[in-house]
């Protein structure tokens, strides 16, 4: 059956929504097309006419987890005014952010992942992390007029040890000590 332009661009966006959400789950090479493709209800033959190669799927993939990062936090920032800072920390370490692997941080999930995949592939996460940064800092200068570029790049650096931390561990109980931990030293 013939799809029209507009099914066919739905269709993509599903395969690249699904795409996101599975690679986070389960890493580039742990996801298949077909699963790729049944996750969005279409038949693996679809997949050639809609993305050039797997490596094509995880770029778009990848930039649509981190621009609706971003998206997130500029919301967050924005909605909290000159509270920024600490809800930007609090909204991101928490234990259903560890929990959300499929629909949470990007850098946290694939990052070690994205830099063995090639030299494409990084250049996409620095971009992200340079505007999440950014986002961080400013959000860090409304309550601290004095901190520095590097400040807000060493409390994204530990947000993210933070998470992929909790993630790594069975216990609860201390998946959520770490979380804490990071939370108390970066609002100190």
């Amino acid at each position: 059956m013939r799809v029209n332009r507009i099914q066919a661009e739905e269709n993509r966006q599903a395969v690249i929504d699904a795409a996101s959400r599975l690679f986070r789950e389960r890493g580039f090479d742990g996801v298949g097309l077909a699963e790729l493709m049944a996750a969005a209800g279409l038949t693996h033959g679809a997949f050639y006419k809609q993305f050039k190669s797997k490596d094509d799927l995880i770029a778009q993939a990848c930039d649509r987890a981190l621009e609706t990062g971003i998206d997130g936090w500029r919301r967050a920032a924005a909605d909290a005014g000159e509270s920024a800072y600490a809800a930007l920390v609090r909204r991101y370490l928490t234990p259903g952010h560890r929990g959300r692997v499929g629909s949470g941080c990007i850098i946290a999930s694939l990052g070690p992942d994205a830099a063995r995949h090639g030299p494409e592939l990084p250049r996409h996460f620095e971009a992200g992390v340079k505007t999440l940064v950014d986002i961080l800092g400013a959000a860090m200068r409304r309550k601290k007029p004095d901190a520095t570029p590097d400040d807000a790049l060493a409390a994204f650096a530990t947000m993210v040890g933070a998470l992929v931390l909790a993630r790594s561990v069975d216990d609860d109980a201390y998946a959520h000590r770490i979380l804490d931990a990071a939370t108390a030293r970066l609002l100190d």
